[in-house]
């Protein structure tokens, strides 16, 4: 594994990738452990009020923790919306414009000041930006390799194929993609993983089981280390 950045890109929303990323961060100053490791996100939506009435939310507080640094959530993110629905039409509530510039000079600032950034996405890899850009555009100024996390769900063939495709009509390279279980209970599991194996031809990364219960993340709290650390144990080096 080289101590490179990467973007983190999903086949829908709440399928893993905040921990995906985590356990990226971990893995990498683990590995690495001389270099310093950020989080970054270019917009997240729905935050929740802490026990001093701060302004939280449950992504990047997992990314601050996971690098171990002294950071604000502002530091890794220029956009923080407060309700929980799809980033562009939320800004156009607040009658705000998420600006592709304003997203790529704040992950410039995070980069000039850290080693490695783990940038992740919000949503799916084609959620919205602004009218006319979207995440993908975000991915393709970066040009980073990105880490395609699958959510082990009924459907997720066809999800993790549209969005690789999506990606490699961009020219932009996979480093690897993740198997990260959402349904316990989904029927052939581990024969969908195969079959992934088998028309993915980017490195196969892991499986992240179901998190134990312990580790199970609360509503409104960002995932604990211990659970971050769980994951990152199933996920192989680049």
């Amino acid at each position: 594994m080289k101590p490179t950045s990467y973007f983190v890109t999903g086949t829908d929303t709440e399928v893993g990738k905040t921990l995906v990323a985590c356990a990226l961060i971990l893995k990498t100053r683990q590995t690495f452990p001389h270099l310093t490791v950020s989080g970054f996100k270019p917009v997240v939506a729905g935050t929740y009020p802490n026990e001093l009435g701060q302004r939280c939310n449950e992504d990047l507080l997992s990314l601050i923790a996971a690098s171990g640094l002294e950071q604000t959530q502002s530091d890794i993110c220029p956009y923080i919306l407060d309700e929980a629905a799809a980033p562009h039409l939320v800004a156009q509530k607040r009658a705000l414009v998420l600006s592709m510039q304003t997203t790529l000079a704040s992950l410039e600032k995070t980069r000039s000041q850290f080693d490695v950034v783990i940038a992740e996405g919000a949503g799916g890899f084609l959620v919205p930006l602004n009218e006319k850009e979207s995440l993908a555009d975000f991915a393709v100024h970066l040009n980073w390799p990105l880490v395609l996390v699958v959510g082990l769900r009924l459907g997720c063939l066809n999800h993790a194929l549209n969005t690789l495709e999506s990606i490699e009509k961009r020219g932009l390279k996979v480093a690897g993609w993740v198997a990260n279980t959402i349904d316990a209970q989904m029927g052939l599991m581990n024969e969908n993983i195969h079959d992934l194996q088998t028309r993915i031809q980017a490195p196969y990364l892991g499986h992240i089981p179901q998190l134990p219960a312990e580790h199970q993340k609360r509503h409104n709290m960002p995932y604990s280390i211990a659970a971050i650390e769980w994951a990152s144990a199933f996920l192989k080096v680049f």
